[in-house]
């Protein structure tokens, strides 16, 4: 395969093979609303642009933000203690 394209269409299993992730994550990430998705058929389907979305540099970021915030949360309570 070669790269995302933000304007196709992909299936969970396309999706999987690029974010080199297995089934049951795939299917977290629906679950959850990591990757949203439109059921077509009984299948899901996904626009390229949540795909790329979800590898951004951004999305690192903002994660990285996130786990410090609950990080730092954890060592006060831990010194509460």
């Amino acid at each position: 395969m070669s790269g995302i394209k933000p304007n196709e269409i992909y299936t969970t299993e396309e999706a999987q093979d690029f974010l080199k992730v297995s089934e049951s994550t795939i299917k977290r990430f629906l679950k959850k609303g990591i990757i949203k998705a439109h059921k077509v058929g009984g299948r899901y389907r996904i626009w390229g642009s949540e795909i790329l979305r979800l590898v951004s540099p951004e999305a690192e970021s903002k994660v990285y933000k996130v786990y410090k915030k609950v990080r730092e949360k954890t060592k006060r309570t831990i010194e509460e203690w």
